[in-house]
């Protein structure tokens, strides 16, 4: 036989039988638990939950140290440096700033330590008493991790605050911790000064070192009584006057995680060292590739759960992290200089966590500026795709061997580019990712999209998808630290009982679930349960079901189902998910009103490719806002909605029968949406209240 042959499909067959046994291998096993009755399930290696992995090691400050003096001459954490700012005047007079950004500038583990041991040293010399709080209310960055373990070396609890938190949200959350102590960044400084008479117990504020602090720190030191330092002059005095550690223990509280509230203000979840050390353990265990070669791109916020868990995940495993921003993320993001380098390129990780909202648009990036080429390049795309998505589903004649590295090299090399080349894995949490696009950005970078599922309450453990399990759309099997169990929802037609698959509400246990909400007693009553072996459960209101191999899938929500007039039930979030796909969306609302037959949405526009459409039928537009009024354009982007829900199956009751198209996106600066880029349905209801009552008029 042709040996060419020979080097081609011996790969393919062995493949071909590994991805049968990958189909067939157990990831999780049914098990018996306490407490309510339901279909429960552990991760089939563990028959107990993983607490820790490290001897000795029980406080996430005891791990920080100990990766420190295990990798002490390894880079921890990266920033860029800052050469110019400059501001860009669009043709419509609108300016928007733009940087230019150089390499990174790096701390080593031993370097980084030092830093946390003087930061710590310095808050005492501040005058920081034992008791009292401190908030981290910043964008990420690394003297965020500075700050959050020199609170740790001290056993102060840490206030996690988004940095696109409101005026009210963010008074309350300082207000019902009773914080002292605020660590912020330049811009949050000014919304700190602007609600200082509404602030009860703040007596300091710690700003990270920022060129244009200036302004808002003289402003602040005439308008407030608190005292304003450095963040390097906290350094400098805990160096010159180091005050020993008081380390905290496992049952102590590590942070008061404030969610981004997408229903009313935000509660604030309380962690304790033994919660988040579990789930970082767990992890650890089920992804041991991860080591001090891989460096990490860290731009989501580390006020969100799924941040904070994949950063300590990090300094666990000894990798680099690099610090960027969403804005700054590639070369073609919003405030990088024409010219100059995201921090994608710059960096050149192996591994990122991304939110699904950011993969989505990633998704249509990719396949408008395809499509905008067209001719050649799209064809070779499109074939390049469908080849290796034939390889991927098992078929012998997919891209396999040579071809794949073929297509690799022609069509996928400057895709992956946009992510600096070198992403070997990547994390979605945070929301549930469509199969669609898991499967895009996996052909498109050549790696594996794991999916996880947590929550704030569960320490973002719950469940995680195997590094070889090439599935889509589900969320894994539970984490080593967790049993989930499905229970009845008879109200939405959910049973255990339900065939091929249990399904239910998902309950998660372990020693990951959190001990519930600071101050909101009957709030947590609610939720959190505790059986009668002592195992804390979190009630979580999803809705999934089993798969045979033990593997979760999310399938709905409670909060998120309406009965509508004639008793038919819609899930919002699983419509919503299968119209995101039209091409004409950036975002979508669906709002189904119990009185009535029909559902109806809230639609924000793509500028591109809306302008697109409306050039090649020669309409005339002088601005976005006025193109979105037009009726020929709603009827085009509804059309479009209907063709996407047609091609995922959903019932004519499912399909939005009028729907409101907006010219404006929905930002967490907006309020509109959560930092994890999760709908505030409240707060959008109310918002557009007016147009939605027209719809039912």
């Amino acid at each position: 036989m042709n040996p060419y042959l020979v080097g081609l499909f011996v790969p393919l067959i062995f493949s071909v039988v590994l991805r049968k046994q990958r189909k067939e291998k157990k990831r999780g096993v049914p098990v018996e638990v306490g407490g309510e009755p339901g279909y429960a399930v552990r991760n089939y290696r563990f028959t107990s939950p993983v607490e820790t992995t490290h001897e000795g090691v029980s406080t996430i400050p005891e791990l920080f140290e100990h990766s420190c003096k295990l990798y002490s001459d390894h880079h921890l954490f990266g920033s860029r440096k800052l050469i110019a700012r400059e501001t860009e005047v669009s043709p419509d007079g609108r300016s928007f700033e733009k940087l230019h950004l150089g390499s990174y500038d790096w701390k080593s583990y031993s370097q980084a330590f030092e830093a946390v041991c003087s930061f710590a040293s310095g808050l005492v010399n501040l005058g920081h008493a034992k008791g009292e709080r401190v908030a981290i209310f910043s964008d990420t960055r690394a003297e965020w991790q500075i700050a959050l373990q020199g609170c740790f070396r001290r056993n102060i609890t840490v206030v996690t605050i988004y940095a696109s938190l409101g005026e009210e949200a963010l008074c309350h959350s300082l207000n019902e911790t009773e914080v002292s102590t605020v660590v912020c960044g330049p811009k949050e400084l000014k919304k700190l000064i602007d609600i200082s008479g509404q602030l009860d117990t703040v007596k300091r504020v710690i700003y990270m070192d920022d060129e244009d602090v200036s302004i808002e720190l003289s402003s602040a030191k005439t308008k407030t009584p608190w005292t304003i330092t450095s963040f390097i002059e906290v350094e400098k005095l805990g160096h010159e006057n180091p005050v020993e550690a008081d380390l905290p223990v496992a049952s102590d509280i590590a942070v008061i995680m404030y969610t981004s509230g997408s229903t009313g203000l935000p509660k604030g979840v309380m962690m304790t060292h033994g919660n988040v050390l579990s789930t970082v353990s767990a992890v650890m265990t089920i992804v041991p590739s991860i080591g001090c070669k891989d460096v990490y791109l860290a731009y989501l916020p580390l006020a969100h759960v799924l941040e904070l868990a994949a950063e300590a995940v990090m300094v666990a495993a000894g990798c680099s992290i690099g610090y960027g921003s969403p804005l700054t993320l590639t070369d073609t993001s919003n405030k990088i200089k024409k010219g100059t380098k995201g921090d994608a390129s710059v960096l050149g990780p192996t591994l990122m966590t991304a939110v699904p909202a950011i993969l989505d648009r990633v998704r249509d990036g990719v396949r408008k500026n395809v499509d905008a080429k067209g001719g050649l390049a799209k064809k070779l795309f499109d074939i390049g795709y469908s080849r290796r998505l034939s390889a991927i589903n098992g078929s012998w004649f997919g891209a396999w061997g040579l071809e794949k590295i073929l297509w690799d090299f022609v069509v996928f090399r400057k895709v992956r580019a946009i992510l600096g080349g070198q992403i070997r894995f990547m994390l979605s949490g945070g929301a549930p990712l469509s199969g669609d696009t898991q499967r895009f950005i996996n052909i498109c970078l050549g790696a594996p999209i794991g999916q996880g599922y947590g929550l704030t309450e569960t320490c973002a453990g719950g469940s995680f998808s195997a590094y070889d399990d090439t599935s889509v759309g589900r969320v894994g099997a539970p984490l080593p630290c967790s049993f989930i169990k499905l229970i009845d929802w008879p109200e939405g037609g959910y049973l255990i009982t339900d065939s091929p698959m249990p399904r239910g509400e998902i309950v998660i246990g372990g020693p990951n679930v959190t001990a519930g909400y600071f101050k909101n007693e009957e709030k947590t009553r609610e939720v959190y349960k505790v059986d009668e072996k002592g195992m804390r459960w979190f009630y979580t209101g999803d809705i999934g079901r089993f798969h045979s191999d033990g593997c979760l899938e999310i399938i709905d929500r409670k909060k998120d189902i309406v009965k509508l007039q004639h008793g038919e039930y819609v899930s919002l979030g699983k419509v919503e998910s299968a119209l995101i796909v039209s091409p004409y969306v950036d975002n979508i609302m669906l709002h189904a009103d119990p009185f009535h037959s029909y559902c109806v949405a809230l639609v924000v526009a793509a500028p591109q490719a809306i302008e697109n459409w409306a050039h090649s039928k020669g309409i005339t537009f002088s601005d976005f806002e006025e193109l979105c009024q037009k009726e020929e354009t709603v009827k085009e982007v509804h059309a479009s909605l209907v063709k996407a829900a047609k091609q995922a199956r959903l019932e004519k009751f499912e399909i939005p029968a009028r729907i409101k198209l907006l010219s404006q996106p929905w930002t967490p600066e907006s309020g509109l949406v959560t930092a994890a880029l999760k709908l505030k349905r409240e707060v959008i209801r109310k918002a557009y209240a007016e147009d939605l009552a027209k719809f039912y008029a």
